[in-house]
């Protein structure tokens, strides 16, 4: 199950009691106080994690807890620090405070932490209210409260390319094709219901590109219409946004006619999308009606076309070089292949 928003609870942990206690030895009549102080109590650290790509953990436990500070104990003894709430996030999560709706944490690094809620401080033990006129102080201070908060978590994928194109252009035929992620794929709009995060894998230079497939947008996508926008927010931090088009026309389909309704609810979903830099792809090359209305598209659309099947396999090898040079052109780094081996993922 995919799942890319959420709401949770955090409570950090409460800070110990300080003790009051006495030194109670032989020969030492006019022992002081040694009351040791409460500890202080855990905190709930948001951990960057890229090997996570969900939110399903948090959709059906809600609520977290850091443990509480021990309290002080005698014989100036501090109580032990409470255990920390390590929540871990995929990358591209954005924490917003449900209460005032502002950002308060973005997730964008692996390993990166970041405390969401502090844990109180622990009490002081009766050591620290030892005065020349108050030589026996039977005071000592509570623990205090840990944050607590009410927070959404929204999932916003971060991948190298960003993969749109209508419903049967064959988005997942040419994920499964050229990364590790086995999408299912069938011949009915919306075959792909939640993003797909695909792994290309580039073994003479020991490096890898993430490739976001994102769920077939239609006329009126902008506007909620089909499966909404509700998943354009995983493009926007693509550094290459990847046009899929199929060229063939399939269900008497236009090509050109496609590739400016891609660009018109893009621009409606967010404008600064159309300053993304992007590569026009050109699949289904296979099918005899492609060529004529490749010459077609191109006569109304002054762009550079990649030519591909993705059923065939033919171009792909092409494509998968150009997109890396693209990427790393436009400001994007690939990551290492790790030595485990890279893995698609569906997210």
């Amino acid at each position: 199950m995919f799942v890319d928003e959420c709401v949770i609870k955090v409570q950090a942990g409460d800070g110990g009691r300080g003790a009051v206690s006495f030194r109670r030895e032989k020969y030492e009549p006019w022992g002081g106080p040694n009351g040791g102080d409460g500890a202080r109590g855990g905190d709930v650290i948001l951990l960057g994690d890229d090997d996570t790509n969900n939110l399903i953990d948090y959709k059906y436990k809600p609520h977290w807890n850091a443990k509480a500070g021990e309290p002080g104990r005698g014989s100036d003894q501090f109580g032990k620090e409470g255990e920390h709430c390590i929540l871990r996030l995929p990358l591209g999560t954005v924490v917003i405070d449900e209460e005032t709706g502002k950002a308060v944490a973005e997730l964008i690094e692996d390993g990166q932490r970041i405390v969401l809620c502090k844990g109180g401080n622990g009490g002081w033990g009766n050591t620290h209210f030892k005065t020349p006129t108050n030589r026996a102080p039977k005071r000592a201070n509570a623990g205090q409260p840990g944050e607590t908060g009410k927070f959404r978590l929204v999932l916003k994928s971060i991948a190298d390319i960003g993969l749109v194109g209508f419903p049967n252009a064959g988005k997942s035929s040419l994920t499964a094709r050229i990364t590790k992620a086995r999408p299912k794929t069938a011949a009915y709009p919306f075959t792909t219901l939640h993003p797909q995060i695909g792994v290309i894998e580039y073994p003479e230079t020991f490096d890898r590109l993430l490739m976001a497939d994102v769920p077939g947008i239609i006329e009126g996508a902008s506007e909620n219409r089909g499966l909404g926008h509700r998943f354009l927010r995983h493009i926007e931090r693509c550094t290459l946004l990847m046009f899929l088009i199929d060229m063939a026309g399939t269900d008497d389909r236009d090509p050109r006619d496609d590739y400016k309704t891609l660009v018109d609810e893009l621009k409606l979903y967010d404008k600064a999308l159309l300053k993304k830099p992007r590569v026009v792809v050109a699949n289904k090359m296979d099918v005899a009606a492609s060529a004529a209305n490749l010459k077609k598209f191109k006569t109304k659309h002054k762009v550079d076309i990649i030519k591909i099947s993705a059923l065939t396999g033919t171009g792909l090898a092409e494509l998968t070089q150009a997109l890396r040079k693209r990427v790393i052109k436009h400001g994007g780094k690939p990551r290492l292949i790790k030595k485990t081996g890279a893995v698609g993922s569906s997210l």
